[in-house]
């Protein structure tokens, strides 16, 4: 899963603690933070922060399934305001080392592991909320790291294309209340895989497969991987996101394009992202919502 935001961007109070999971995201919201003359803290998640990269900041160690220390070293670090932001295995509930303030909120807890990501993600901000935080997002934090509307590549999506993105926003809204993936590729008006467990990148590697195995008829050069949030998703949590590596994955699954939905997608190294596209003629769009 991916952490995230929406709303009126309320005012920030110094410092802000980013609750990071992996990737590149966590730090370079940091970074977003720094810049405006707010300091983050990062509670990076062990297991999937990278720890070489969190030295830069100031940082704590927390566990998945450890709220009382959570909630403790939060208030220890002065931070009321809080963001999820990274990506993060979910694990099984049977797999946490729960601690005494976990076992208080236990059948909170429980309740929070039925139900797909947005489902965990948005009843730990609630028991977080209750705790006396707030939660915000990436819009109230670093709104430069979402996707702008429109083209960001020299590509742009030919009519097939866009009736490739027409349908595969259908699809997503379709599936959308059922909690499952946040993606869909489609080809020539066939929708030939969803996003499930394996997330993007093996989506992504599955058309790739799938291309390989003569399954897949149709040229090297058509059909677009679309992103877009869940409905009736708390959009502070759980953006949809694309990075260079979605672009790598995408030109070996042999599809033209990337369709995300402004100002609801984040966008990883944005610049790296552009050149690789770029580099491989692929196009980049950013979606009226």
């Amino acid at each position: 899963m991916a952490a995230s935001m929406t709303s009126a961007a309320p005012s920030l109070s110094s410092p802000v603690g980013v609750i990071a999971g992996g990737g590149a995201m966590p730090f370079a919201v940091a970074d977003q933070l720094t810049a405006r003359g707010i300091t983050p803290v990062l509670f990076a998640l062990r297991g999937a922060c990278d720890p070489a990269r969190a030295q830069r900041f100031r940082h704590r160690w927390i566990s998945v399934g450890q709220l009382g220390r959570a909630t403790r070293l939060f208030r220890d670090e002065g931070c009321r305001d809080l963001i999820f932001i990274g990506t993060l295995v979910r694990p099984a509930l049977s797999e946490i080392r729960l601690d005494w303030g976990t076992l208080r909120l236990l059948g909170h807890v429980v309740r929070a592991f039925r139900g797909g990501d947005d489902h965990l993600l948005s009843s730990v901000g609630r028991i977080l909320e209750q705790q006396g935080f707030r939660m915000v997002g990436i819009k109230d934090v670093a709104p430069d790291l979402l996707m702008p509307e429109g083209a960001v590549t020299r590509a742009t999506p030919d009519s097939a294309a866009l009736a490739d993105i027409a349908r595969g926003r259908g699809v997503l809204d379709a599936l959308g209340p059922f909690d499952i993936g946040q993606a869909a590729v489609v080809i020539d008006g066939h929708v030939v895989a969803v996003e499930d467990i394996e997330g993007t990148d093996g989506l992504l590697a599955r058309v790739a497969r799938l291309r390989a195995e003569g399954r897949i008829r149709a040229k090297a050069g058509r059909g677009v991987l679309v992103k877009a949030p869940k409905s009736k998703q708390d959009l502070r949590f759980d953006l949809p996101t694309i990075g260079p590596r979605t672009v790598e994955g995408a030109a070996a699954a042999g599809i033209a394009g990337i369709a995300v939905i402004a100002g609801n997608t984040l966008a990883a190294e944005p610049q790296a992202l552009i050149e690789a596209a770029d580099a491989k003629g692929l196009f980049v769009i950013g979606l009226a919502g």
